[in-house]
């Protein structure tokens, strides 16, 4: 009876720490909410719970199973087990708390912060940290876990006798991974590009998800997503539209008459951009910035506060002023003459003046032009 009395003991006792440590610690976390509500760090500690109550449940039944008579016998397994759950536990409670830390310094930033382009570099910075230290944590705690195991801690003098050499072979064979893991450290750290920003990359424009140490998604205007790796942002050229400002300067082009009245259409531009609030009045022109021999290009130049507000302004534009050419001036828009020309009228002839005694030039129906004197 004693030996069944024993475990029900130690792990309800277990279950019962366990239970009143969740429930202190989520009546201290409220309090603290209340108390400052504009830190975002409290509400992000929530998430922390569930893996303290994990490593602090398995430290307790790892601690006490001996009390519990489980140790022993068939049952000697268990404690071998517990180890390895309480590493896992461990290592999954300093990684949730690694990325409460990161994103709540990140959001204190981000809230205090006046530079867009300087908060997407931090963002893009803390995310890969976050995501190193993840990948450092996983790797202890496998490699702890591995080394409960005797059979293991016998091999790993052996291992690291020849780990010279299996990082030779290691580094040749992985080479492309490794060369993305360095450009993941490169972009950054360097600013090349950051989550956030706007870029163009094989004429395929978009905007950057999601950066990780080996690949970068782009999310493009119509939703799709470019999975790209590190290593091709420092190989080869990209444009990023929002380093530094996300400002841009959009161009429109017409091709119209020469009679176009161009004074007229540069002060219908003027009103088309008073009148959206799209326009960030930084600038605008219209200009003939060529000509052929059919056609005239006029360009209008806008501005606005990012790429997709300067799509939209520029596709604004020229509708605005297409609809209001072919109402007020539709002899502006380009033609194509299709008839044939009509042939000149020929001029009409002119009798050279007489002179006395030489007869008239012979006319076309053979008789003589000049004068006739009447009869007599």
């Amino acid at each position: 009876m004693e030996s069944v009395l024993r475990p029900v003991i130690v792990v309800g006792a277990a279950l019962v720490i366990t239970l009143a440590a969740d429930w202190t610690a989520g009546r201290a976390l409220r309090r603290a909410a209340v108390r400052q509500p504009r830190s975002p760090l409290w509400p992000r500690l929530h998430r922390c719970r569930p893996s303290m109550l994990v490593v602090l449940c398995t430290a307790l039944l790892r601690g006490s199973y001996w009390a519990a008579w489980v140790g022993r016998g068939p049952w000697s397994g268990i404690g071998h087990i517990l180890t390895l759950i309480l590493i896992g536990a461990c290592a999954w409670l300093a990684v949730r708390a690694a990325a409460v830390v990161v994103e709540s310094s990140y959001s204190r930033y981000a809230s205090s912060s006046h530079d867009p382009a300087r908060v997407r570099r931090v963002r893009t910075q803390v995310t890969l940290i976050q995501r190193v230290v993840a990948a450092i944590v996983v790797v202890v705690a496998i490699a702890s876990m591995l080394l409960t195991f005797p059979a293991m801690r016998a091999a790993g003098t052996s291992l690291l006798a020849s780990a010279g050499v299996l990082g030779i072979v290691a580094g040749i064979a992985a080479q492309s991974m490794l060369g993305n893991l360095f450009a993941g450290m490169q972009i950054a750290f360097g600013d090349m590009v950051r989550i956030g920003d706007t870029v163009v990359i094989d004429t395929q424009w978009g905007t950057v998800e999601e950066i990780t140490l080996t690949y970068l998604v782009v999310r493009t205007w119509d939703e799709r997503r470019l999975t790209m790796p590190v290593s091709y942002f420092t190989s080869k050229p990209f444009e990023n539209w929002s380093r530094h400002d996300p400002r841009m300067t959009g161009t429109v082009f017409f091709y119209l008459d020469h009679a176009t009245p161009i004074a007229l259409m540069r002060e219908r531009l003027h009103e088309v951009l008073t009148a959206t609030a799209i326009w960030d009045r930084r600038g605008w022109a219209l200009e003939v910035t060529n000509t052929t021999a059919s056609t005239i290009e006029v360009r209008a130049l806008v501005t606005a506060a990012d790429s997709p507000e300067v799509w939209t302004l520029r596709c604004l534009v020229r509708e605005q002023l297409i609809d209001w050419l072919s109402r007020e001036h539709p002899y502006a828009l380009p033609r194509i003459n299709t008839a044939s020309a009509a042939e000149p009228a020929a001029p009409h002839e002119v009798s050279p003046p007489l002179t006395p005694g030489v007869p008239a030039p012979a006319t076309r129906d053979g008789s003589r032009g000049g004068s006739r004197q009447p009869a007599r």
